[in-house]
């Protein structure tokens, strides 16, 4: 069975250890004295941001939480946005065909926007609204090692809405850097 909650403690752990200390990450994961580890995932999710945020400034919380994704599903959407690639003579071409737009990707102004009608995070689930996007920038590293893995190049991603912070979709854009190459062919 799939434990993402398992995967995320571990992957925070890893993320915030690599910023700090075993300590500092164990607080963050686990609580003062391992007060978190019996919340369910609604609870846990929110306290443990509240934690981080109060540990590092905006810029660091950001580049733990996108350090955090767990790749789940990246070999099919690798597969998918390979092949939108493959077909495609430029960025723009490649983010407007249908099997694109199915996938949630629009392309406006030089950037690829990629949206979802509903919250992608499993751990997320039972999570009515959260207080910041902190938690929705695993989402944001997650994009950014798909499409840096898909174009060959580098990519910036901002969060631009979040279900989880009230609004109605989740939109991100993806700006590559010299991707060109990647439509050559």
């Amino acid at each position: 069975m799939f434990d993402v909650r398992g995967i995320q403690e571990s992957a925070i752990y890893q993320a915030v250890r690599n910023e700090s200390d075993d300590e500092t990450a164990k607080e963050i994961v686990y609580g003062e004295g391992g007060s978190a580890k019996n919340q369910d995932n609604a609870a846990w999710v929110k306290s443990t941001m509240r934690r981080l945020e109060k540990r590092f400034d905006p810029e660091i919380t950001k580049q733990i939480r996108m350090a955090c994704q767990c790749g789940y599903g990246m070999d099919e959407k690798l597969e998918l946005v390979e092949n939108l690639i493959a077909t495609s003579s430029s960025m723009e071409e490649f983010a407007s065909s249908e099997k694109a737009k199915a996938a949630g990707l629009s392309y406006k102004d030089g950037l690829i926007h990629l949206q979802f009608q509903f919250c992608p995070c499993p751990m997320l689930a039972d999570v009515d609204i959260l207080e910041t996007s902190t938690w929705c920038q695993c989402t944001t590293g997650y994009s950014k090692v798909l499409f840096e893995k898909a174009f060959g190049c580098q990519v910036d991603v901002e969060l631009l809405k979040s279900i989880k912070m009230g609004d109605d979709v989740c939109l991100m854009t993806i700006a590559p850097h010299d991707c060109i190459s990647a439509f050559s062919k």
